[in-house]
């Protein structure tokens, strides 16, 4: 049987919701990653950065913008002591222009993935998940990155069924 990680990117407070911005107590992916950790079991790990994003929706896009030009790798609050007792990663996030934040690539960074699995899964109102499959391939060519999910931000509080099929289909 696989040892599982879970881990998470999330942002809590103004997010986009169909066209409007919304404040939310719970992120969007720290949801469907609960859903995911509970339906799977293993652990659970939240990315967080030691600089906040602006709580301004649209001020934190512009930071993301930026980061992202730059290909910039934010500091982590923490990071695991290991992930070696780790075979399956689901890899969480919240589209951002196109792909994952860039805290996660901080923490693909951190760590050699060769011979894991990562199961990437995404929030995000409409645009999938982007480029990041791609792009976490790249970050750690010795890992088999296999098919995400892809999850309507503003359908992630209803979202444990598919989250759920999705994350044992992996374990298969």
């Amino acid at each position: 049987m696989s040892k599982v990680l879970t881990v998470y990117y999330s942002r809590k407070g103004e997010n986009y919701f169909g066209g409007t911005i919304r404040s939310i107590e719970k992120g969007n992916t720290e949801r469907a990653a609960e859903f995911i950790q509970k339906a799977v079991g293993g652990d659970l790990f939240e990315i967080d950065t030691v600089r906040e994003y602006a709580k301004d929706y649209h001020k934190c896009t512009e930071e993301a913008a930026a980061e992202k030009k730059s290909n910039a790798r934010p500091a982590l609050k923490k990071l695991p002591e290991s992930i070696d007792e780790y075979d399956v990663i689901f890899l969480g996030f919240p589209n951002w222009w196109g792909t994952a934040p860039m805290p996660v690539f901080t923490f693909l960074d951190a760590f050699d993935f060769t011979g894991r699995t990562i199961a990437p899964f995404c929030t995000n109102e409409g645009s999938g998940l982007g480029s990041s499959e791609r792009d976490i391939k790249k970050e750690c060519p010795g890992a088999e990155v296999v098919s995400g999910l892809s999850i309507r931000g503003s359908d992630a509080a209803k979202s444990e069924t598919k989250a759920a099929a999705w994350a044992k289909q992996v374990l298969k």
